[in-house]
């Protein structure tokens, strides 16, 4: 012990002793909790789509009152298939007689357990022939029609019933009675727990439609679904392979020993085994988000296993034999992992903070995985190492090379030390021109989009060519569902587009109840539809006026209780909802009032062009105008409060991840060197990269989104390692001989080979997530890599003059 340190040898001792001297306990003791974890396997549920993200979300819990109170709702046992006919004028007698044909078809097929089947087509028919009651008969009164008779009967069919056209594509011609695309909706019945059942009912639909012939897509829940799990399982059967190969090539360059390069295989495959086997046994569910975590622990874990072996080999080449060799490499290599480990989980953990429930727990598992990879790579493959080499210790067995990385005398060792050389001179210029750089990419960072859409966890419509080139068994599957989500979102007007809903609840028999409501509409703001000087809206109160517009009874009863004059009740409420829910238009008005007169909604039309931001703020400006406790919701809010926590997240995670990580440093170099201040000097190149990655984001057109917000906090984790290899060493070497400069030059030609195979290796394995078929997953995989080789230089060219300039101030 020196300066004052802490004492921490016993512990690593205790630690050494099992490594080197009862290897084979340990090693037992590891494969027994592996057969455990991989028991855990077996329990892991997939959990794909959006929903996880919204649970806890105001406006999302808000928008689920509204579908409960006022949405129309299947049974408990119904589903709904959409059949999204395109490709011919689907109001032509050969259109509609193939969307009819389609839906008969189903029908028919008792396994499709149809309940019912609407389409404009329908309509058409009976049109033709009013007594058509089934498709039968109605594909029979289209056969016997001619071109004029069908296209006559649909416009007389979009007069009558206007609200047709929602089923028809947006580029629907009343003038030559002509749509491009048009949407049937059959409704099956599922038993209990029969999700299964959609999937398999919806899919044989697909095949159904192949017969029928035309250009038909199928659209339904359990396509979404299936697509959704086949999208995970896609993903990783491609990466996989793809992490294995790469990593092996990478290894071999690395360790040129294939009893090294098994050992870390092995121990590799160990991490992943144990993190996700304790996401089984913990019931934490497999989403889009956890098929980076892999990567995340094959860059550690790939950056621990090259430090180790090659330390050790630094050991050994110096004359040390198998068991001084490895006492002295886990010695220095047990407190750089632990501080590594720490850092690591600190940046991965610090996504916990988050109010979004797949980013808690992606950043608890991520933190959880980190550990078990310290206990594997720092005690498992050591003590694995000193058994096989004690094995083939005076065997035929062949020697393989045991130089380490970045030796003087190669070209890598030549160049690792640059920055040292560089910045002995004039360390605080250099440091300088470093800040003036990281403050340009600070500016740049401040374009970084921030969104969350569905499109997001969509499979790739079309897969670029690197995906799509990819051969069977492993290539990807065949994808719909986004091609059905894009055709319908750019060809139909679902309204959901276009509209905000206030949900509000209260008592609605106090008298000014809808006042409120009415006077909310006033003056409304830019972003809102206006009719003159009122926003256009549905409510309770406009279906109050228009049945008073059919029933004079019903109108004295408004006018009565109208003290105001201005058309809308503020008296003996109770008495009017009576009279309006006892009347024809009960069903209309529950539209929006419940029942019990506890809760009501307004739907608002907006601005097609009007950003979801700007409609958000004014959706939530009205809603506060009301004396009732009132909610903006629907889909915009819904989804720009996601992006708003997105964001927050992101920002609240990165501070957090900073804040606590720089704490750890001061504390563990303060206990374990009595040098506080050499925390902060490791934590600079970590600042250096963070923003360097965040400058990077808009010049690649990457927003932050639900899985990309956790990369500056993830990018601390992985970072520090680096630094904290460089740092460690470097320490160590000083107190042996305080000479920076030559301190810098050892650590840099050892650890900075270590950590340039760490790099080459970690990037290529991250960046396999390239392969997956999401975008988002790719971006993520691509950032991630750019994150890597960020923080590698940043340990080369920033931690060097950074060193020199605290040696001179601390040392």
């Amino acid at each position: 012990m020196s300066r004052g340190r802490w004492d921490y040898q016993p512990a690593l001792d205790t630690v050494n002793h099992w490594i080197t001297e009862r290897p084979r306990a340990v090693i037992l003791a590891f494969l027994l909790v592996t057969g455990l974890f991989a028991g855990g396997l077996a329990n892991i549920q997939f959990d794909a789509g959006t929903d996880a993200f919204t649970d806890d979300v105001p406006e999302q819990q808000a928008l689920d009152r509204v579908d409960q109170e006022f949405e129309p709702a299947f049974d408990d046992d119904e589903t709904t298939t959409q059949l999204l006919q395109r490709g011919e004028n689907v109001l032509s007698r050969d259109g509609v007689l193939r969307m009819l044909e389609l839906q008969y078809r189903i029908e028919r097929n008792p396994d499709m357990r149809v309940v019912e089947a609407t389409s404009p087509a329908r309509g058409v028919a009976q049109v033709l022939d009013p007594n058509a009651e089934t498709l039968e008969a109605q594909i029979y009164a289209v056969e016997g029609a001619t071109e004029a008779e069908v296209r006559a009967a649909a416009r007389t069919l979009v007069e009558e019933n206007p609200a047709i056209t929602r089923s028809l594509s947006d580029d629907f011609n009343e003038r030559e009675m002509h749509a491009s695309a048009t949407i049937g909706v059959v409704t099956h019945q599922i038993p209990e727990g029969g999700d299964d059942t959609e999937r398999e009912i919806q899919r044989q639909v697909e095949s159904t439609a192949d017969g029928v012939g035309g250009d038909v897509i199928v659209f339904g829940g359990g396509i979404f679904d299936a697509e959704f799990e086949a999208a995970l399982v896609d993903s990783l059967s491609i990466m996989v392979p793809a992490v294995g190969l790469l990593i092996l090539l990478f290894l071999i360059v690395a360790y040129r020993d294939p009893v090294d390069l098994i050992l870390g295989l092995v121990s590799l495959f160990m991490a992943v085994i144990w993190t996700f086997g304790f996401t089984g046994i913990a019931g934490i569910p497999f989403n889009q988000m956890m098929v980076a975590v892999p990567p995340l622990l094959l860059a550690v874990g790939i950056d621990f296993g090259i430090h180790a072996v090659n330390r050790y080999r630094e050991e050994r080449i110096a004359g040390e034999g198998i068991h001084d060799g490895m006492t002295a490499a886990s010695n220095q290599l047990l407190v750089a992992f632990f501080i590594v480990t720490g850092t690591t989980a600190i940046g991965f953990g610090a996504n916990m903070a988050s109010d979004l429930g797949p980013i808690q727990e992606f950043g608890f598992v991520a933190s959880v995985g980190i550990a078990f990879t310290f206990l594997i790579f720092g005690v498992f493959m050591p003590a694995a190492k000193v058994f096989l080499d004690d094995l083939r210790e005076g065997t035929r067995f062949p020697e393989f090379s045991n130089e380490p990385l970045g030796s003087e005398e190669s070209t890598l060792g030549k160049i690792l030390p640059l920055g040292a050389v560089a910045g002995r001179k004039a360390p605080i210029a250099m440091l300088l021109l470093l800040l003036v750089a990281t403050a340009g990419m600070g500016v740049l960072a401040t374009d970084v989009e921030t969104r969350f859409d569905d499109e997001d966890f969509l499979p790739y419509e079309e897969m670029p060519v690197y995906i799509d080139v990819i051969p069977e068994p492993l290539g990807p599957g065949e994808y719909t569902v986004t091609e059905a989500v894009n055709f319908l979102g750019d060809n139909f007007e679902t309204g959901e587009d276009d509209e905000v809903t206030v949900y509000a609840e209260g008592p609605l028999r106090q008298p000014y109840a809808l006042e409120s409501i009415h006077r909310a509409g006033a003056d409304p703001p830019p972003t809102f539809v206006a009719d003159g000087d009122r926003a256009v809206a549905r409510s309770v109160v406009t279906v109050m006026q228009e049945y008073a517009e059919e029933d004079p009874e019903f109108a004295a009863l408004l006018a009565e209780n109208d003290v105001s004059g201005n058309g809308v009740p503020d008296r003996n409420l109770e008495e009017i909802y009576d009279a309006l829910l006892s009347s024809p238009v009960r069903e209309e008005a529950l539209n929006y009032v419940s029942e019990d007169l506890d809760a009501t909604r307004v739907i608002y039309s907006v601005e097609a062009d009007a950003g979801q931001e700007p409609v958000t703020r004014d959706a939530r400006d009205v809603a506060g105008d009301y004396r009732l406790e009132a909610t903006a919701t629907g889909n915009i809010v819904v989804f720009q409060a996601l992006t708003e926590l997105i964001l927050e997240s992101a920002i609240v995670s990165l501070a957090i991840a900073l804040a606590v990580t720089g704490v750890f440093l001061v504390v563990v170099y303060d206990v374990l060197e009595r040098r506080a201040s050499l925390g902060i000097a490791n934590l600079v190149p970590i600042v250096v990269t963070v923003v360097f990655l965040a400058g990077t984001m808009p010049l690649l057109d990457i927003p932050f989104n639900a899985l990309t917000a956790t990369i500056l906090s993830i990018t601390i984790g992985i970072g520090v390692a680096y630094s904290v290899h460089i740092t460690h060493r470097f320490i160590d070497e000083y107190n042996q001989n305080p000479d920076v400069y030559a301190a810098l030059l050892t650590t840099l030609r050892g650890t900075g080979g270590g950590i340039t195979g760490s790099m080459i290796t970690t990037a290529g394995g991250v960046g396999s997530l390239l392969l997956a078929v999401s975008p988002m997953l790719g971006q993520f995989g691509l950032l991630m890599s750019v994150s890597v080789i960020y923080s590698y230089l940043a340990a080369l060219i920033v931690l060097p003059p950074t060193l020199i300039v605290w040696e001179r101030r601390f040392g």
